[in-house]
Formats: structure tokens, C-alpha cells, sequence
């Protein structure tokens, strides 16, 4: 089928049609610099080329693979084809087709079964904006049978040309799999961006998200947990940050296929300027997925009243024996939580920074490195910054 008779994937309130994010020409640019990782575990990738890698020899032992996605199209062809479009079907929505077909740089993570890795994994995704093409990503993991792993994946603009990205992202947690997948997106204000993420979870496998989305352009992404086997876990804990004229929309989806399946959407977000933020939430539970619980929780913090917010959350349920549940709500700062901040001496700013850090404590707290909930809450000031 041809990308362009496809859909374009549907963003309940967001007008993201003119952004032509189905018109990308991947580009070629590369570098052998590294710009985050020193001595970590993990990979990073600078446009098409493996800027860092450490990978240790006993994990090499076990059978982890750890490579630029064009290294494995070379070296492990097998292995990317049984991960390559099985969670995402190609023809799924057109930027997911244009992402299939055109896609020149990523990372292939595989570990295999009966392996714990205790450190947390890094996965580096550099965007270098020089040359006006565009850049188009691919992530594979799979963890295998009773295996569990921490996932910390980033993704960063370096450069300052007006580009756009797509980064999709495919995820198998297979029987008995624990997977804790942290991401902090951060993608430069001259990049308008598509971002899939979305897993396949089998018999009593847990797949955490923790989603940081601190994008400073128009940005659209997608989340999906296919809970496909019996007692599968997928929490979904989502924090994102907008400001001046940027939009970001979200489309967040658990879908329970497994009889005793259990999905739980979290999304906290800060709106400040004429920024807009959309928080779209689908819990699902499929006839036959008897004893399954779907809960979703959205809540958007308003710092400006031209910003524009909203929280909309859907449940489509085909089983009986089932719990469900959501709840929505979109407001401003809490005036006795500012007075009495600001009583014992803080500044108004300080005192909006403290108020923000608690309101998205909880996935704050779920980013598995320290140095990454420092960046995180670096970015938080830097925004408020440029408050008005």
C-alpha cells in the first residue's frame, strides 16, 4: 500500500496537519562525537554514526546486543527482522509507513533470555540539524523470557537548522520480562517532531514508561501498551512541559487483550505563554480479557491564562468482569500553595519552580539516574526563565 493513501494518525484536538510531517527526507549527516555519554553503559548515536559505545564483555558473553540500527541491518539481519515492524504494522498510519520505508539511523537493543542487567542501559539518539533534511529514527528492543532490564533512552537536537524528526520506537517484553523504559525527549525549538512508541507485552511481563517530553517545538506523540498476555503490566507515567507558541499533543493507549491485565495511564503537564497541551488517554479492554484493570489519571497546570489546555480521557470497555476508572482535570496554581511559599521567603519564580516539581513528583521520581532528574529539573528552570 502507498504511504500517502494511508491516515494520518489521529490527535484528538490537535491541528497538526499543516506541520507536513509526511513530506521527510532523511538526512546523512554524522559525527563521531559524543555529546552526554563518558563512562556509561549504553550507545550513542550522532546522526548516522555510533558516537560512543560501551557494552561489557560478560554482557557480550550472555548474548546482549547492543548496535547502531545500520550496523545490525549488516551483521544481525535476522534479528532485526523479527523485531522490524512486529509491534508496529507498517502500514499502521502514514508517518509510520514514511518512517518504515525511509528510516537511516536508530539502535538495536536484544537481550536475550534469563538475563538481569542490574545498570541502567543508556540509548542516545542525536538529531544534527546542518543541511536542512530531516531525521528519521528507528528503536528496537527486545528482552527476553524472564529477563529484565532499565532502559534510559534520550533523544537531543544539536545544531540549530529548521528540520523535523520521527522517532518510532518498537518494544517486545516476552514472558515473564520486566522492562522500565524512562525516555527524555528534548528535541530543539526548530524541530517539529512524530514520536511512536509502542510495546508488545506477553504472559505476566511488566513494561514501565516513564515518558519526559520537554520538546521545544511542535511536537505529536503517540504511546501504546498491547497488554497480549495473561496478568501483563504496563504503567504509563507521562510529565511534559510547554511554553511560548509550542504545541504538544499526546495520544496515550492501553489496550488489554490478557485476562488479568493490568494498564494505568499517569500524564501530569505545565502549560505556560500561549503554549497548548493536549492530553488524549484510551483505556481498552477487548472482550475476553476477564479480570482486567484499565485507570487513567490526566491533569494539566495552567501558569498562563493565553495558554491553552486540555484533558480528555476515553474508556471503551467490551468485558464485564473488569475494573475501570479515569479521572481528568485542568487548572491553574494553587494560590495558598504560592503564599505560603512565598511567606517564608521565596521568590515568585522559586517559588512556581517548587510548585511544579511537586506536581510532577511522581514521574520525576521514576527517572532511573540521578544525573537525568537533575537535567530534567534544570529544564524546568530554564523554561520558567522565559516566563511571561
Amino acid at each position: 500500500m502507498n504511504e500517502e493513501s494511508l491516515p494520518l494518525p489521529e490527535f484528538t484536538k490537535v491541528k497538526y496537519r499543516t506541520w507536513q510531517l509526511d513530506q521527510m527526507n532523511p538526512s546523512q549527516a554524522q559525527s563521531a562525537t559524543s555529546h552526554f555519554l563518558t563512562d556509561e553503559l549504553g550507545i550513542e548515536v550522532s546522526g548516522t554514526a555510533t558516537s560512543y559505545y560501551y557494552l561489557p564483555k560478560y554482557l557480550v558473553a550472555q548474548g546482549v546486543l547492543l548496535t547502531n540500527i545500520n550496523t545490525a541491518q549488516s551483521r544481525y539481519p535476522q534479528q532485526l527482522d523479527k523485531l522490524l515492524g512486529q509491534v508496529i504494522a507498517n502500514n499502521t498510519d502514514r508517518l509510520t509507513a514514511q518512517n518504515a520505508q525511509k528510516f537511516n539511523t536508530g539502535i538495536l537493543l536484544y537481550v536475550p533470555d534469563h538475563t538481569v542487567i542490574k545498570d541502567v542501559i543508556h540509548l542516545n539518539l542525536n538529531q544534527l540539524s546542518v543541511g536542512g533534511n530531516d531525521y528519521i529514527a528507528r528503536v528496537l528492543v527486545y528482552v527476553g523470557r524472564q529477563s529484565s532490564v532499565t532502559i534510559l533512552q534520550s533523544a537531543h537536537t544539536i545544531g540549530s537548522d529548521t528540520t523535523k524528526a520521527s522517532l518510532v520506537v518498537e518494544v517486545i517484553a516476552d514472558v515473564g520480562a520486566s522492562v522500565h523504559y524512562a525516555n527524555l525527549d528534548a528535541f530543539s525549538g526548530k524541530t517539529t517532531a512524530y514520536i511512536h512508541r509502542e510495546a508488545d507485552i506477553r504472559d505476566h511481563a511488566t513494561l514501565d514508561w516513564s515518558n519526559v517530553a520537554f520538546n521545544d517545538g511542535q511536537v505529536v506523540t503517540k504511546l501504546v501498551s498491547h497488554l497480549n498476555g495473561e496478568g501483563a503490566v504496563s504503567h504509563a507515567n507521562i510529565m511534559a512541559m510547554t511554553h511560548h507558541k509550542q504545541t504538544q499533543g499526546f495520544m496515550t493507549n492501553m489496550v488489554n487483550r490478557g485476562r488479568h491485565s493490568l494498564g494505568h495511564i499517569y500524564q501530569r503537564g505545565v502549560i505556560l505563554n500561549h503554549s497548548t497541551l493536549v492530553f488524549n488517554g484510551i483505556g481498552q479492554i477487548i472482550k475476553g480479557a476477564k479480570g482486567s484493570d484499565a485507570q487513567q489519571e490526566s491533569r494539566v497546570l495552567m501558569l498562563s491564562r493565553r495558554a491553552r489546555g486540555d484533558a480528555n480521557p476515553l474508556l471503551l470497555i467490551d468485558e464485564n468482569d473488569v475494573t475501570a476508572g479515569h479521572a481528568a482535570s485542568v487548572g491553574r496554581v494553587d494560590e495558598n500553595q504560592m503564599y505560603y511559599l512565598m511567606s517564608r521567603g521565596l521568590s515568585e519564580k522559586l517559588a512556581r519552580e517548587l510548585v511544579i516539581r511537586g506536581f510532577m513528583g511522581n514521574v520525576l521520581a521514576e527517572i532511573p539516574t540521578n544525573r537525568a532528574q537533575q537535567a530534567v529539573i534544570n529544564a524546568i528552570a530554564e523554561k520558567l526563565k522565559n516566563e511571561n
